[in-house]
C-alpha cells in the first residue's frame, strides 16, 4: 500500500533528533498498536474493508499490534460485533502483526463460545491472538441481550475462569467435554480493561495484561491522572507472581503537517462527542475546542508536538504498549493512513520503539 508523504511532516528538526537520540533508550521494548473501532467507511462492508487495509499498512510499517474494539447496536461508538470473524480475515492477510481484541465485553458472550473463537483464531494466525475483555456496562446493550447489568462483574469473574480452563485443555462445567482447539498459551495474553483503582489490583492478581481506555477522561481529571495509581497497584499486585507487566495506554493519537490541520481533521467527530456527552451530563460546556482536546486526552499535531505531548502523559512511564487511535476525531480514510505512517516514521521511534519486521 502507497501512502502519499509530505516534506514539513517527514523529518524532525536537527534540534528534535538530537534530544530523540538522547531519550529513546528510556524506553526500549515498548510495543506499538492501533485501534479501530470500524467507524470509517460509508457503510458496513467499506468500514470492515477499511479496517482490514489498517492492518495491511500496519504489518508494513512494522506495528506489533492491530486492536479492534467490540460494540452491539447502533450506539454511536462502533460498528462491529463480531470480532473474532474479523480478526480471523485479518489473520489470512496478515503474516506478523497481533490481533487484539479490545475489548470482547464477556457478560454478554458465551465464555465458552468466547474460548472456541478465540482459540480458532490463535491457531489460524500462528499464535498471534491477544484476547482483551472487559465487563462493559452499557444498559441498553445488557438489556438488548436479556443480561442484568448490576450482575455483569460476577459473570465476567465466572466467564473468565471457565476461558482459562477450556483453553488450558481442561474439562469444562464439571462434564468430561474438552475443549478443541485448545490455546494453552494463549492465557499469557489474556488482557483485561478497567476503569478502577480495584479494578488494576483484580487485574494484577489474575496475571493479566491490563487495557487503559483514552475514555477515563470524559468526566474527571486527565485519563494519565486517573490511571496512574491503576497501574501503580496492578505493578504491585503483579510483583509477586514473577510476571512482567503488560499496560496497554490507549490514546487519541493524530498526526499531521501541524497542529491546526490536525484539529481540523478532528474536529467534526470531536465536537459529535462533546455533545453526546453534554447531552449525558458527562462533559463541561463553554469550553474552547483546544480545551476539550486538552480535557479528553488527544495527542495531536506535527510530529514533535505529538512526541512532546505523549511523553507528558504521566500513564506513559508505565505504559509498555502504546495503543493508538483517531476516535472520536472523524478524518477520512486518507488522512487515518498517514497519520498511521508517520506515527510509525516519525513519532513511535523517537519515543524508544524499534518497528517489528520479525
Amino acid at each position: 500500500m502507497v501512502v502519499v508523504t509530505h516534506p514539513d511532516t517527514d523529518r524532525l528538526s536537527p534540534t528534535a533528533e538530537t534530544q530523540v537520540a538522547e531519550r529513546t533508550a528510556q524506553r526500549a521494548g515498548l510495543k506499538l498498536g492501533f485501534l479501530t473501532r470500524l467507524e470509517v467507511g460509508a457503510d458496513p462492508a467499506d468500514s470492515y474493508k477499511f479496517g482490514l487495509e489498517m492492518f495491511d499498512l500496519a504489518e508494513e510499517l512494522g506495528y506489533d499490534t492491530g486492536w479492534i474494539a467490540q460494540h452491539h447496536f447502533l450506539n454511536g461508538a462502533g460498528r462491529l460485533p463480531s470480532v473474532f470473524p474479523f480478526l480471523a480475515a485479518a489473520a489470512q492477510r496478515t503474516k506478523r502483526i497481533n490481533l487484539g481484541t479490545a475489548v470482547v465485553t464477556l457478560p454478554l458472550e458465551d465464555p465458552l463460545r468466547v474460548a472456541e473463537d478465540a482459540a480458532f483464531v490463535d491457531v489460524i494466525s500462528g499464535g498471534r491472538l491477544q484476547l482483551g475483555v472487559g465487563t462493559g456496562g452499557d444498559p441498553l446493550s445488557f438489556n438488548a441481550f436479556g443480561k442484568d447489568v448490576n450482575a455483569r462483574r460476577e459473570a465476567y469473574a465466572d466467564g473468565l475462569r471457565l476461558i482459562k480452563t477450556a483453553l488450558t485443555g481442561q474439562p469444562v462445567n464439571g462434564t468430561t467435554a474438552v475443549m478443541y482447539p485448545t490455546a494453552p498459551s494463549l492465557v499469557d495474553r489474556i488482557w483485561e480493561a478497567t476503569f478502577s483503582v480495584d479494578g488494576g489490583g483484580r487485574i494484577g492478581k489474575n496475571g493479566s495484561g491490563l487495557l487503559l481506555a483514552r475514555t477515563s477522561a470524559h468526566s474527571g481529571d486527565p485519563a494519565d491522572v486517573v490511571q496512574a495509581p491503576i497501574a501503580e497497584l496492578y505493578q504491585q499486585e503483579l510483583e509477586p507472581l514473577g510476571i512482567a507487566p503488560r499496560v496497554g495506554m490507549s490514546r487519541t493519537v493524530y498526526v499531521a503537517a501541524d497542529r491546526a490541520t490536525a484539529m481540523e481533521h478532528l474536529r467534526s467527530g470531536v465536537e459529535h462527542w462533546i455533545e453526546v456527552l453534554s447531552g449525558r451530563g458527562q462533559f463541561p460546556t463553554g469550553l474552547t475546542l483546544e480545551q476539550a482536546f486538552k480535557r479528553i486526552h488527544i495527542h495531536y499535531g506535527h510530529p514533535e508536538e505529538v512526541i512532546e505531548s505523549i511523553r507528558d502523559d504521566k500513564l506513559f512511564a508505565m505504559s509498555t504498549e502504546l495503543i493508538c487511535q483517531v476516535q472520536p476525531g472523524d478524518p477520512t480514510q486518507k488522512q487515518i493512513l498517514k497519520s498511521m505512517e508517520l506515527l510509525a516514521t516519525q513519532v513511535a521511534p523517537a519515543l524508544g520503539w524499534k518497528p517489528n519486521r520479525g
